[in-house]
Parts: C-alpha cells; structure tokens; sequence
C-alpha cells in the first residue's frame, strides 16, 4: 500500500480514468456497429479486462512476478480489443500509469513505446479522409511528456526522501554528540566535587586516624581529639555523598513532589494522559527512578518513531506491584525485531535491564498500524528497595 498520500490519490485518478475511457470506448463501438459477429467477442474481453484491471491494487505496485503477469495479461487483453475495435486505443492512457509503476526504467519505456504504436495503429485505422500528421505524431507527444513527466516527479520524491533520511540521520547524531558532551561534562563535574570534598576528606581522616594511633598510649587525649575530628569530618561526608545521590536523581522526583507528581507534569509536556488506579502505597525511591526513567524513555520513542495522534500514562497500585502502562495509536511495530535488537535502538533494552534490576517485567503489545502499549510491573517487596 503507497504511503504517499499523492500517490494514492494519483492511482485513484488513474482508475477512474481506466474505467471511464473502457466505458465509452465500448459505447461508442456499440452505437456505431449496433451487432456485429465480433460484437460478443468485444463485450466479453471489456469485461475481462475491467476485472483484470481491478485486481490491480490488491497486489500492491512492486515488480513482483504475480504484478508482472498481471500488467502483461491486462495488456495482452487490451491489444486483442484495439485488434478488433481501434476506439478502444485510448485506454493506453492509464497503463502507460501502471506501467511506469510497475516495471524497471527500461522495461516501462519498452512498454510504453509498444502502446504508443497501437494508439498510433488504432488512430490511423480509424481516420477517414486521408493521412492527418496529428494522428501519427500526437500519440507519441502525450506518451513522450506523460513518461518525462512521470519520471521528473518520481525522481523529485526520491531526491526528498534521501533528504530527509539526511536530516534524520543528522538529527540523531546531533543528539548522540550532545548525549556524550553532556555525559563528559557531567562526568568532569562530579570528579571534581568528589576530589574537592569526598576524596579530601578521606585523606584528612585517614591522617588523624593515623596520628591518633600514634599518639594513643603517649597522649590519649590528643588522640581522642583526633578521632573526634575524625568523626566530624565522616559524617560532613556522608551528607556529600547524600547530596550526590539526591542530584543523580531525576529532578522531577529531585524537587520532592512523589512519582505521580513527576508523572502528571512529565505527561503534561508531552501532551500525554495520565491516570492513577488503586490506593498509592510509599515506593522506595530506587523504584520511583526507575519508573519514571522509564515513563520518559516510552514517551521519547512515541515522540521519535510512532507519529501518534495520542499517548496515555496510567499508574496502577496493586496489592503486590506496582504497574506503569504507556499506550499510544501510532504506527507500532513488530516486538520480536525490537528483542533481537532490530529496531528501536537502546531505549527498550535499558528499560528492560531497569525493570529486571528490581525484580519487574517489561512486556510490550505491538503490530504494525495497531499501535503499542509498554508495561512495566515492579514488585512491592523489599528486595526492590534495597
């Protein structure tokens, strides 16, 4: 089925021409020979070739070898009926369509050409009153600027696709080099709050620890002191190493307003639904993390690949797990190229590997056009808090 929408209404047009122009074409060889021996012959083969004609769509346009003996069985067909009645001629209109369709450049041009002369044929059979040019140099004008027209336009979307391909492709490796910058950064950032407070205040305890063991049987009053000051420094480094955990959270859960809070604004700006069924229960925050971590990965492959008109979120407390359900109506995808690593890039893996760190399940419910619902399932245990 073409995905152009241009396409698509092109082929329609093309369809109703066909059958317009076998319609007349019939007519007015009835009106003009009202029965004639070849008459039911005539009636017999437009019929044919009106069926013929609507199997067309159904095998779709590649140059598979069921279309091919499809397009040269409708044109056998024709050739026969302009054979017997020369006004069935301009029913070429259509198939120089199909063909140039259907066939690769050289075959397609063939064709063409091999219609052009009967169209040519058929139109000079039919004149009466001497040789008319326009008859012989006509047919192959309109089948010369229809083929150059048709391949201008074919080229012209193959020269956009390729374009966009370019841009996309530019787009995810703008985002991957602005991934890894950040990631570089982030990494320089934190080794130098860890040199300046966590790293420097190990090495000053591992010092008075030091000489505190040394001054212990001499002056155990100064080592006291030194253990003492020892202590002070441990704990003002346990509440850094605090302070890293809370930054390394995700922010929305950072500013202390719960996972369904994090989750209504994180639908919100992505124009999603978002529900809560149950009783909510308190969840470590290992599982909250994971959860909404998981809730912006979902989001980001609808707003990438699933062209959706909507997404939901819906968080479900149940008496032994909780469940985060992400749904869209985009065009899905097939689930089994995304396990064997296929399609979707790392997204759904990493969300794989968050879900199975504590203990859950994710399962995906997909198929091409039929959109996709994401479930994750955490457990309520202990185990997924540790």
């Amino acid at each position: 089925m073409e995905r152009d929408p241009d396409a698509r209404w092109l082929a329609r047009v093309m369809h109703v021409a066909f059958f317009l122009l076998l319609g007349a074409s019939l007519a007015r060889f009835l009106l003009r020979h009202p029965w004639e021996e070849r008459s039911p012959w005539i009636i017999a083969l437009s019929g044919a070739l009106a069926s013929l004609y609507l199997l067309g769509p159904v095998l779709r346009t590649r140059a598979t070898p069921r279309r091919i003996a499809w397009l040269g069985t409708v044109v056998a067909v024709w050739m026969v009926l302009v054979v017997l009645a020369p006004s069935f001629a301009w029913c070429a209109v259509p198939l120089f369509y199909t063909g140039l369709r259907t066939l690769p450049p050289r075959a397609a041009f063939g064709l063409v050409t091999l219609l052009t002369v009967f169209v040519v044929t058929a139109q000079v059979e039919l004149s009466s009153g001497g040789f008319d040019p326009n008859l012989v140099i006509a047919p192959p004008a309109v089948a010369a600027i229809a083929t150059a027209v048709f391949v201008h336009a074919e080229r012209q979307a193959d020269r956009q696709r390729a374009l966009i391909d370019d841009l996309i492709r530019t787009r995810r490796e703008l985002a991957a080099t602005e991934r890894r910058e950040g990631t570089l950064a982030e990494r320089q950032r934190l080794s130098m709050e860890i040199h300046d407070t966590l790293a420097q205040g190990l090495s000053s305890q591992q010092m008075l620890l030091q000489a505190a063991d040394r001054t212990w049987d001499s002056d155990p009053s100064t080592a006291r002191r030194h253990v003492r000051t020892a202590e002070s420094i441990a704990e003002r480094n346990l509440a850094e190493a605090r302070r890293f955990v809370h930054d390394l959270a995700p922010a929305d859960l950072a500013e202390g307003g719960g996972l369904e809070q994090a989750l209504r604004g994180l639908a919100a700006r992505e124009s999603a639904a978002f529900r809560v069924d149950g009783t909510a229960v308190a969840l470590p925050d290992r599982v909250q993390s994971a959860l909404l971590r998981i809730a912006q990965g979902a989001l980001a492959n609808i707003r990438e690949h699933a062209a959706a008109a909507s997404a939901a979120l819906t968080l479900t407390y149940l008496d032994d797990q909780v469940v985060l359900d992400v749904a869209d109506d985009g065009r899905g995808f097939d689930p089994a190229l995304a396990r064997d690593g296929g399609v979707r890039g790392h997204g759904l893996p990493a969300m794989r590997v968050r879900a199975r760190q504590l203990g859950g399940t994710l399962t995906i419910e997909s198929a091409p056009g039929e959109g996709t619902v994401l479930s994750a399932a955490i457990p309520l245990t202990l185990e997924a808090g540790e």
